[in-house]
């Protein structure tokens, strides 16, 4: 207002030149939950420099990774050194490459974070093959919730690379009514695509 008081002494006292304040593009919060259990072993490096990569691009990311339980990762890889970063993941993550608890791993995400509006209008990718030990219709609860609290739902599952893969895992299925991009990600390509899929999300504006 001040600055439209100013210009409108110029053309005596009618606001004719008006500031008008440039739209800015704002990434929306992104926030991956990646699994760590045993049967993701053979991904869970690869994924997990993925998302170092992911969390150093300075856009807010949140990181978590989860067996039978949850776990904050994201001032553990918030550092320079990926193998660093690799390092205490490993530390941090106390039920590394253990069973699996998709739905229990969910829901605490969002008893605790999605109370906190974590989740809120945020881009949420899960990483994992789907594979749940437990009740597959937790699940399916859980993840309507997070669908309900997010923008968008990716779900990341490395055996979806192969051309034969039907998703016929309980966890997997309860799911996928809920997910908005299902796509794999077993190897560097297909986390490239992974990383357009994301970088082409619709972004909100702020003024």
């Amino acid at each position: 207002m001040r600055r439209l008081v100013r210009r409108s002494l110029r053309t005596g006292g009618d606001p004719l030149d008006r500031p008008r304040r440039a739209r800015k593009e704002v990434p929306r919060k992104l926030v991956v939950l990646c699994d760590v259990s045993g049967s993701m072993e053979a991904y869970t490096r690869a994924l997990l420099l993925f998302l170092h990569a992911v969390v150093g691009s300075g856009r807010g990311v949140e990181a978590f990774a989860f067996g039978t339980r949850l776990s904050r990762l994201t001032p553990e890889l918030d550092t320079r050194d990926p193998e660093a970063a690799l390092e205490k993941c490993t530390e941090a993550v106390v039920d590394w490459g253990s069973g699996t608890r998709i739905g229990g791993s969910l829901k605490e995400f969002n008893d605790v974070w999605g109370r906190r509006a974590l989740s809120r209008g945020a881009v949420v990718v899960v990483v994992s093959d789907g594979w749940e030990r437990q009740d597959p219709e937790l699940v399916g609860r859980e993840m309507g919730r997070l669908a309900r609290a997010a923008y968008a739902v990716v779900w990341v599952n490395p055996l979806k690379g192969n051309p034969d893969y039907q998703p016929l895992a309980g966890g997997m299925r309860a799911a996928l009514p809920f997910v908005d991009k299902f796509l794999p990600g077993h190897n560097l390509r297909s986390l490239e695509e992974l990383a357009t899929v994301l970088a082409g999300i619709e972004r909100r504006h702020a003024a």
